[in-house]
């Protein structure tokens, strides 16, 4: 077993696994497995790391940065940050296709996007989550890079980009909060999201 959970690529696989063993001592059959469950599992699942890993930036690394000593700064900044950034922008763009698909394979797309009944909830949700991604790769990433030292700029270049790329990603945080609840809103079809349709 801890030849599997020291390796993240076999503790991946293993997880893999064990669902499809899971999934056949249930009964499961894989000549039924719809697409459009398929698309919205894996939705769910790159969504869970997007917004894990903005959750972790804004309430773990960004409040303990000024408590940890200068010299200890450059293991997150030069390893740990550019690494969860990756996983943070992929994540980002393989939730907003996901997600586009199961709309596109479910027929609500159109619906959705323009804010027509009975789709408004998600399709709210969708514009912010696009408002979101748009935010990761074009505004938090390019001043990342910057602030990192990834591209070299000037002491003050890389201030303002740090904070840039922090205010934004707090905003995305802010905009996680309603964007999660209109995509549960509309799978659930609660009374509160009926009164607003």
């Amino acid at each position: 077993m801890a030849s599997i959970l020291t390796s993240l690529g076999r503790t991946v696989f293993a997880g893999f696994v064990l669902l499809v063993l899971i999934i056949l001592a249930l009964g499961g059959n894989f000549s039924s497995a719809e697409l459009p469950f398929v698309f919205r599992w894996l939705h769910v699942m790159f969504g869970v790391m997007w917004i894990g890993l903005l959750w972790y930036f804004n309430f773990v690394q960004i409040p303990s940065m000024p408590k940890i000593p200068d010299e200890q700064k450059p293991a997150i900044g030069k390893v740990i940050a550019p690494a969860a950034l990756f996983w943070f922008r992929y994540a980002a763009l393989f939730t907003v296709l996901t997600g586009l698909i199961v709309a596109t394979l479910n027929g609500y797309a159109h619906q959705a996007f323009t804010l027509q009944a009975p789709f408004r909830a998600i399709g709210l949700g969708m514009w912010i989550a696009l408002v979101m991604a748009f935010n990761v790769w074009f505004i938090i990433w390019p001043n990342q890079k910057r602030a990192l030292g990834i591209v070299t700029v000037e002491a003050d270049v890389k201030a303002k980009s740090a904070r840039v790329a922090m205010l934004t990603s707090r905003l995305n945080t802010l905009l996680s909060i309603p964007m999660l609840f209109l995509m549960v809103a509309q799978s659930h079809n609660t009374t509160w999201f009926v009164i607003v349709s």
